[in-house]
């Protein structure tokens, strides 16, 4: 039988995300136009449709196929990309 995770848990899964979010939050506003990366306009995840969703991860993937996107900053902006596409689309 498997053991069910404590609500402490949860609330503890919840406050690591919320912190992940904002050190990325962060250090998207920490970093000055000065270091050779192009800046676009800002994307806000919470108030992007679905459609746009999209059109960011496929932009995102020309980036790091043209090498202006590391790999892990790549595939950590996808990973919450797609969750959040994911838990929109079950709505």
């Amino acid at each position: 039988m498997a053991t069910r995770r404590t609500t402490s848990n949860k609330r503890e899964r919840e406050r690591s995300k919320q912190a992940k979010a904002t050190a990325k939050r962060e250090r998207r506003q920490d970093k000055s136009p000065e270091d050779g990366t192009e800046t676009g306009p800002e994307f806000d995840e919470n108030s992007a449709t679905t459609e746009q969703l999209i059109e960011r991860i496929a932009a995102m993937h020309e980036e790091f196929e043209a090498g202006r996107m590391t790999f892990e900053a790549f595939d950590e902006e996808k990973t919450e990309l797609t969750a959040l596409l994911t838990a929109r689309l079950s709505e």
